[in-house]
């Protein structure tokens, strides 16, 4: 939880009025700028200008794709990763930027190497080959601007290898099951890699973890509605009931509390528990009953909507309360 939540609670508890609160905020500095405002400013232009500069090359050699010889792009790629990790080793103030470059860069030379001889490979391997070789440069790093892209190319490829193996189309049926574990499994080990227990292994903060978590959660729930709407209900439907349930108990938890990640696998079990209602009454109504199975699954899900709230709400403030006895303790 941060300090502005902690003090929100601490409001609450003793029942502050507007201008004792008010009062509290600003002695905690939040009125004045934050201290750290001119170099995190900066550093987040560097990241923007590195993900703009990366774009920029690929465009560029896209661009002038005919008057480029092979020998010629191949170089100007394999130039702009050796001279983008060269500046990440020896320029420590601009290594996360730099580094990102080289991860896009790298992606750009797999892309055009595959492009070029034609390899007959499927596109997951491009995406695995390209998460394994720049691993240990995330690991050297230790940033979330190299961990963020990192965790979208190694999900990007997990999904392609489901796609590529249950034939090349994105079918969930009781006969995938194996498939769809693996790829699951594999989606949330590396979900479990971001948190922060192991964060002196991977240096990934808050923002790692977080789109490693959605993507892996999105993943989760496409294909739990993929086997609710199979006939019969494939078992990928209970498998992910259980799964977000599992997630949204262990980000819960004060030792791994996030309410971003709560709040995402609550959601994703708001949408399997109405969608699975939803098809449970029309699978057996008639047709005069449309109208009233409309309304009472309304009624469901603003009702589960409303609970889910409220327990998020409940958990982040005990969380606050927990955080703000461990300070003062």
């Amino acid at each position: 939880m941060t300090l502005r939540t902690a003090l929100f609670e601490l409001a609450r508890q003793h029942t502050l009025d507007r201008p004792a609160a008010t009062r509290l905020l600003g002695l905690a500095g939040f009125e004045r700028p934050p201290a750290a405002l001119h170099t995190t400013l900066w550093r987040t232009v560097a990241v923007i200008a590195a993900a703009l500069g990366g774009l920029g090359l690929v465009m560029w050699i896209a661009a002038n794709w005919e008057s480029l010889g092979r020998f010629m792009r191949f170089a100007l790629l394999q130039g702009f990763v050796l001279a983008m990790c060269a500046g990440a080793a020896f320029r420590a103030g601009a290594r996360a930027p730099l580094a990102m470059l080289a991860l896009l860069g790298t992606g750009a030379l797999f892309a055009y190497f595959g492009q070029t001889y034609q390899t007959g490979a499927d596109p997951w391997q491009l995406f695995a080959v390209w998460a394994v070789l720049t691993l240990p440069l995330a690991l050297a790093v230790r940033s979330d601007v190299v961990w963020v892209p990192w965790n979208l190319v190694a999900m990007v490829g997990i999904s392609l290898w489901a796609q590529a193996h249950t034939g090349h189309s994105w079918r969930v049926s009781p006969a995938d099951m194996t498939v769809h574990l693996v790829s699951l499994g594999a989606a949330l080990a590396v979900a479990a890699a971001m948190l922060p227990q192991a964060q002196r292994f991977t240096g990934a903060g808050v923002w790692a973890l977080r789109t490693a978590g959605t993507l892996a959660l999105m993943m989760v729930t496409l294909t739990a509605l993929g086997g609710l709407f199979h006939s019969p209900v494939a078992g990928h439907y209970g498998l992910g009931l259980v799964l977000l349930a599992a997630a949204a108990a262990l980000v819960g938890m004060r030792t791994h509390f996030d309410i971003f990640l709560l709040s995402g696998a609550a959601l994703g079990l708001n949408i399997l528990l109405v969608t699975g209602l939803a098809r449970a009454m029309f699978s057996n109504s008639r047709v005069g009953d449309f109208v009233g199975s409309l309304l009472l699954i309304g009624l469901v899900a603003a009702g589960l909507l409303a609970a889910t709230v409220n327990l998020v709400m409940r958990l982040a403030r005990r969380a606050a309360s927990q955080q703000g006895q461990g300070d003062a303790a």
